[in-house]
């Protein structure tokens, strides 16, 4: 009996495939053209200048912004989407861990993967302030002819 118990509570433990097999985080990558860029996300990252590599949680979205002087500010979006190793995961749970090991699967977001990966973000040039023309003004205290 107790060594039955042991063999149902190590599969519970071990049964999350995904989890075990891809792990709950992934090498996030950001490039800028041009490099350079620093890069802030919307879940606290951040970078001085791409490319820049982050290990970041798997099973949300978020949103990257990069700032380069001479270039308008960029801001781009990354989702998380259903990962085929992350579907290939849930079906070894199907066949071996079952019930448990699909609910830590899915709570974990090792099933997902972060899309774009790499992010690769086109910078648009600013442009230059107008110039401004000097003023033209007429001396004090002298009057026109006309």
């Amino acid at each position: 009996m107790i060594l039955r118990t042991f063999a149902l509570m190590a599969l519970a433990c071990t049964s999350a495939c995904a989890t075990i097999t891809r792990g709950t985080t992934e090498a996030f990558v950001v490039e800028s053209n041009p490099p350079g860029a620093a890069i802030k996300t919307s879940n606290g990252f951040k970078c001085a200048a791409t490319p820049c590599t982050f290990k970041m949680q798997r099973k949300e979205g978020f949103s990257v912004t990069a700032e380069l002087e001479g270039y308008l500010p960029a801001r781009e979006t990354v989702t998380s989407n259903l990962a085929g190793g992350g579907a290939a995961g849930m079906a070894g749970n199907v066949l071996v861990g079952g019930i448990i090991g699909i609910g830590v699967d899915a709570m974990s977001g090792a099933t997902q993967e972060l899309s774009p990966n790499p992010l690769i973000i086109d910078l648009i040039k600013a442009a230059p302030p107008p110039e401004v023309a000097a003023p033209t003004a007429e001396p004090i205290g002298v009057e026109s002819t006309d």
